[in-house]
């Protein structure tokens, strides 16, 4: 049972993947190629999570592999964010809520960049959300509320400083969004990721 939902996992991933290939392709116009891997890894961990899910499997994963994979995932979330092609020019500021993603939604924006941008940024932020319950029984306030925002902020922070994004409250409420979505997941993911 566990090897036929692995296989199945794994086809029905690296399927998709390359279905998709040509959009994810498209990303690279305005992003470090690291999204690739990013995006293989984020799209066969959902893979493998639904089928499992489905299957009524579980897969069990040590503590210290759950560190790992999650320092390599935020290593690839920090080149996303601060290495991008050198064209690119940031320089602004953007204190209103919602100016961003309603300009998104406007039709002002190529539509691949405008869902990426909006999609991207909530969920690549809910790993942290799920992480920060697997490891931790009883996670404190702090952890749960006080630490995402603060990282959050100091990226934002981080982005405009170093001319490498703009600072953008709406970047901040999808990225504290996606946080919230991965502690809301978090009960349906301990049913088939047992951390040990």
């Amino acid at each position: 049972m566990k090897n036929r939902l692995l296989w199945l996992s794994l086809g029905i991933s690296q399927i998709l993947f390359l279905v998709l290939l040509p959009v994810w392709l498209k990303l690279l116009a305005y992003l470090h190629p690291v999204v690739l891997v990013v995006v293989w890894a984020c799209l066969t961990l959902v893979v493998f999570f639904l089928v499992y899910l489905i299957g009524k499997g579980t897969i069990a994963v040590p503590s210290l592999l759950t560190k790992s994979l999650m320092f390599l995932y935020s290593l690839g979330l920090f080149i996303l964010l601060f290495f991008r092609p050198s064209n690119q020019a940031y320089n602004q500021i953007n204190l209103m809520p919602f100016k961003t993603i309603l300009g998104f939604f406007s039709g002002d924006a190529n539509f691949l960049v405008a869902f990426y941008n909006i999609t991207a940024n909530i969920l690549l932020f809910v790993p942290y959300g799920v992480v920060a319950y697997l490891l931790n029984k009883r996670p404190s306030k702090v952890k749960l509320i006080f630490f995402p925002i603060l990282s959050i902020l100091l990226i934002e922070a981080a982005q405009y400083f170093t001319k490498r994004g703009s600072m953008d409250i709406d970047d901040f409420i999808l990225n504290v969004l996606g946080v919230g979505i991965g502690y809301l997941l978090h009960p349906n993911i301990q049913k088939v990721v047992v951390v040990k």
